[in-house]
């Protein structure tokens, strides 16, 4: 089947979160075009995971981050694709904050302000974890 993943892939994000906001993209490219995630995407074979969130935070929100803890595994499941998802708690170290990459929009969002935004539907389950 065309547009088909044959096996499961594996993704990577990371939170960053700053005097309760945490950091958001609006995602360019399906799947979830148009939804709000933390930054994040596909690991390379042969790359880390840590290295590879970095890569990926890097690459759409122009920020250099230092990769801490996992904080949330998780999956999403659809026809066309099989992700799985490891969010790891972050800090940033460097950069500049701009949209790149795959990401439309980036933004820091208050955590309480997040509900209005249309996010991808993992992270309404990130989002569970990280609420007291």
């Amino acid at each position: 089947m065309t547009g088909v993943d044959p096996l499961p892939v594996v993704g990577v994000g990371v939170v960053l979160i700053d005097q309760g906001s945490i950091l958001l993209v609006q995602r360019g490219r399906e799947p979830g075009r148009g939804e709000w995630a933390v930054p994040g995407g596909k690991v390379n074979r042969g790359e880390a995971l840590r290295v590879a969130a970095a890569r990926e935070v890097l690459e759409e929100t122009g920020l250099e981050v230092s990769v801490g803890e996992v904080v949330w595994v998780g999956e999403q499941l659809s026809a066309a694709h099989h992700i799985v998802l490891i969010d790891f708690s972050g800090s940033v170290i460097g950069g500049e904050l701009r949209p790149g990459d795959d990401a439309d929009q980036v933004a820091w969002v208050a955590l309480e302000e997040t509900g209005r935004l249309p996010l991808t539907p993992t992270m309404h389950q990130l989002l569970d974890t990280l609420r007291p």
